[in-house]
């Protein structure tokens, strides 16, 4: 699995049957700490994701493992929209900012 964040969306009006009636999107792999990598790719998106949203992409055959894609020509597919991502100890990404302070993860 890997972190990408959605940065734009694919129109195709001519694609194999299979691929017809999901949504295709523009995505941009992430590091850990939501850096960019500089490696975009096009998702089959799976769960409604949005523009700018943080998500979770799978690739290779793993792409194809939720029965709703088992027959689809897939290499990249957005398995979820990530909420929160605690790196190293610290909140690197909450899709809600923290309210303050005491919110933050601590470590000893």
């Amino acid at each position: 699995m890997e972190l990408a964040r959605v940065e734009g969306t694919v129109v195709s009006t001519v694609k194999a049957d299979r691929l017809k009636g999901y949504k295709l999107l523009v995505i941009h792999l992430l590091k850990p700490d939501t850096t960019p990598t500089g490696s975009h790719v096009v998702a089959v998106d799976t769960v409604g994701a949005g523009n700018g949203e943080i998500v979770i992409a799978v690739r290779g055959s793993s792409a194809r493992q939720t029965a709703d894609l088992s027959n689809v020509p897939t290499d990249t597919s957005i398995v979820a929209i990530v909420d929160s991502i605690e790196y190293q100890g610290k909140i690197v990404f909450r899709k809600t900012p923290l309210k303050d302070k005491s919110d933050e993860i601590r470590t000893n």
